[in-house]
């Protein structure tokens, strides 16, 4: 996924959307609930998943995704296997540790993983930074201490998903009338 990827005319497809659900969750009961909206899905409830297919783009909003730990990561793996050859970042920005973690994959691999938050700082700098991260990273690279982190983490996470995810920031209605928290999605509930 990336800006290119997103904007006004996304026909969301539905088949792929739950055949996606379904890879993910094998051995859960997976049951769609219905339709939704990014606004709507980005704080999903635990016994919840929201998938969002349109031709070669993907949005995927899965509550285990905040818990950053290696299940997190075999998840964020296999939702960038379903999109063979291409880009796509994992963005989490988590209020209750005050914290982001961006993961970008291409070319079929992990290529950054970054996880910082307020009060730990870095936790995770691995891969080449990608530069839409340059001017956050300016002062740790000068020397001055992660701890706390001279940046605000939730800026950092929304300039990535800005220039590596929608082209435009999240609740920006561009020129040409498309608003990525508009997107739609579909709505599954596993068992």
């Amino acid at each position: 996924m990336n800006g290119a990827s997103f904007g006004p005319g996304l026909v969301p497809d539905a088949d792929r959307a739950v055949a996606l659900a379904r890879r993910l969750y094998p051995e859960h009961s997976v049951t769609e609930t219905g339709d939704t909206v990014l606004d709507f899905a980005l704080w999903p409830y635990e016994d919840e998943l929201f998938v969002g297919a349109y031709g070669d783009a993907l949005v995927v909003c899965d509550r285990r995704l905040f818990c950053v730990d290696d299940r997190a990561r075999r998840l964020a793996d296999e939702i960038a296997r379903a999109l063979p050859g291409g880009s796509c970042g994992v963005l989490v920005l988590h209020s209750v540790v005050s914290g982001c973690w961006f993961r970008w994959y291409s070319g079929d691999r992990a290529r950054r993983d970054v996880y910082v938050t307020a009060e730990d700082g870095v936790v995770v700098d691995l891969g080449e930074r990608l530069p839409a991260e340059a001017p956050f990273w300016k002062a740790i690279d000068d020397g001055a201490s992660d701890v706390p982190l001279p940046f605000d983490y939730e800026e950092y996470g929304m300039a990535l998903a800005r220039e590596h995810l929608f082209g435009r920031d999240i609740a920006e209605r561009g020129a040409d009338g498309f608003l990525p928290l508009e997107l739609p999605l579909r709505r599954f509930k596993l068992a």
